[in-house]
């Protein structure tokens, strides 16, 4: 596939599966477990071809009332998981916000009728820099988070997507950051049989389906094989709408794939468009 290298041509959407907590920083403890993860992520920049002036990210680590958006300059972190050495909370991701990015991501999801505002203070979670961290290990492209809103309703992801679709031509990368399956109790090999039937199902929907029929099958996720199973609650699934929505005529794209993560667990990412 070839990009376009031109300043005006359209930036692909992606939904990634940002792994566990802070693995980037914990290379010593996890050993090859993120190998093939951290690959794929820091290929993105090859795929796009050119460095973003910003990124939107949609993190499944952050939920509000409205869809939110992270006006920050400079957003702290937010070490929103537990049990990991104690070094990990110490890490730092330093790339700046962007207040006029926040702005404009506001701008375009008010028009299109939808609940929104701004939170200057909001930091970065680990659906953020820990994707980040192998992305762009610089820290040198501005990022602004974007919320999910409560209820996770896929017809809202879907047109939050295809709301701030414009930004595709305004040199912003859109990445939704979840993870293909996340079932926490049920983590490893015996997880292999659910994660797959998800898996195959979600490749089907995705890239496989004509992207008229592609949006239909997503707001009916739930009914797929093993849906529940490998989703028990879909905060991690729903960022994959934003990233649809924002690309929804154009070709999906399986751009990671393994089938014994955690020793057996099926698990993908996905890019759209461009």
């Amino acid at each position: 596939m070839t990009h376009d290298d031109t300043p005006t041509s359209r930036l692909p959407t992606y939904f990634i599966s940002h792994g566990g907590g802070p693995w980037p920083w914990m290379k010593k403890e996890m050993g090859a477990t993120y190998d093939k993860l951290a690959a794929s992520l820091a290929d993105m920049p090859r795929q796009i071809g050119r460095k973003p002036s910003a990124i939107l990210m949609v993190s499944a680590h952050w939920e509000a009332p409205a869809f939110t958006v992270q006006g920050n300059p400079k957003p702290p972190m937010i070490y929103d998981y537990g049990g990991f050495p104690a070094h990990t909370y110490e890490v730092h991701y330093d790339s700046p916000g962007s207040p006029e990015l926040a702005q404009r991501v506001h701008s375009l999801i008010a028009a299109a009728g939808l609940p929104v505002q701004i939170d200057p203070e909001r930091g970065y979670d680990h659906g953020m820099f820990s994707p980040m961290a192998a992305i762009y290990p610089q820290a040198d492209v501005p990022v602004v988070q974007l919320s999910l809103r409560r209820g996770l309703d896929p017809a809202e992801h879907l047109a939050l997507g295809r709301a701030i679709a414009p930004l595709r031509d305004e040199n912003v990368l859109i990445v939704g950051s979840g993870l293909s399956y996340h079932n926490l109790r049920n983590f490893g090999p015996q997880a292999h049989g659910v994660s797959k039937a998800f898996d195959d199902w979600l490749d089907e929907a995705v890239v496989k389906s004509d992207a008229a029929g592609r949006s239909a099958q997503l707001l009916d996720w739930a009914s797929a094989p093993a849906a529940r199973m490998a989703h028990p609650r879909e905060e991690h699934l729903i960022p994959l709408m934003v990233a649809v929505g924002a690309a929804e005529s154009e070709a999906g794209e399986r751009v990671y794939h393994e089938d014994a993560f955690m020793g057996g667990l099926v698990v993908s990412s996905f890019r759209f468009g461009a």
